[in-house]
């Protein structure tokens, strides 16, 4: 089925199923945000996950209108505190699931309000597939770039009507939403962003007018660039690209930066999944709360 897919999808599909088929197995979904795992990202390392405790944290689903159509999300703060630093969680093609709720939870202890709002609720509901290919061609494909920026301006304007302090915001995503980082950085009023393993170079449509490298030289925001040197999706000539594109930029196109994991795949910080690296996945993210705190961001 997946040769139907526009290249760049065919590209991320062969990333996030390096050497085996696709997952055709459903399994057991939660109905609610941060509930239980995306069939479609089968097999579930579910006993190597990370499980964040709640304790102390306000934690669970919100919602918000953009343009009169309520956005959910995932939202995780530190218990009874305002003027709280914020961070913008976009996640990979699955949704916001446990493993994004659990990053959520994460930043939260950090001292962070972190909002996970869902991005495809418009175009259809991730956990309901099995099949990546199929939710690459079905429902991503169909998600426009500027919808995702408007709901995330959003997810911004409801964290700072509870709690959030909207002069330290940030962004960071995973996979998709790793692209999605870079272009927020150039959209919205962010101060910092950190893209795990997005893809940077693509081919334009109507509804991903620009890629990474194209908006990298008018970036808003310095972004730390988190990536894997054996990413089967990811070329490194194509992180090459990104860093001479950054370096004829803004200034904060030109505070951006990269660390490549050599012996990393992609989705390398997914702990339920078997592309996990511990030792990839704890560097990254001290990198990252370090570059939010460099940033002002903490």
């Amino acid at each position: 089925m997946d040769h139907d897919l526009h290249p760049d999808l065919h590209r991320d599909l062969h990333a996030l199923l390096p050497g085996r088929g696709v997952a055709s197995r459903r399994q057991a979904l939660g109905l609610m945000l941060g509930a239980g795992y995306a069939a479609a990202a089968a097999p579930v390392m579910a006993q190597q996950a990370i499980a964040t405790p709640a304790d102390g944290l306000s934690a669970g689903e919100v919602s918000f209108a953009v343009n009169g159509t309520p956005v959910h999300a995932y939202r995780a703060a530190p218990q009874g505190r305002t003027d709280l630093p914020v961070v913008l969680v976009v996640s990979e093609i699955f949704g916001v699931h446990e493993y994004i709720a659990d990053v959520c939870r994460r930043l939260a202890h950090a001292g962070y309000l972190a909002i996970a709002p869902d991005l495809f609720a418009r175009q259809g509901d991730p956990g309901s597939y099995g099949e990546v290919a199929r939710l690459m061609s079905e429902l991503i494909s169909k998600v426009p770039d500027a919808q995702v920026m408007a709901d995330l301006d959003g997810a911004v304007q409801w964290a700072g009507a509870n709690g959030g302090d909207l002069q330290k915001v940030a962004v960071t995503g995973f996979c998709w939403g790793g692209r999605i980082t870079w272009l927020y950085a150039a959209h919205g009023p962010v101060k910092a962003g950190v893209a795990w393993y997005g893809r940077l170079v693509g081919q334009a449509s109507a509804l991903t007018p620009k890629q990474p490298v194209d908006v990298a030289p008018i970036l808003k925001a310095p972004v730390l660039g988190l990536y894997g040197g054996q990413d089967g999706g990811i070329p490194l000539d194509t992180v090459d690209k990104m860093k001479a594109a950054l370096s004829d930029g803004s200034a904060a196109a030109k505070r951006s930066t990269f660390v490549i994991y050599p012996d990393a795949p992609h989705a390398f910080h997914a702990d339920y999944r078997a592309s996990y690296r511990k030792s990839a996945a704890e560097d990254g993210w001290s990198r990252m709360l370090a570059w939010f705190r460099e940033h002002g961001v903490a």
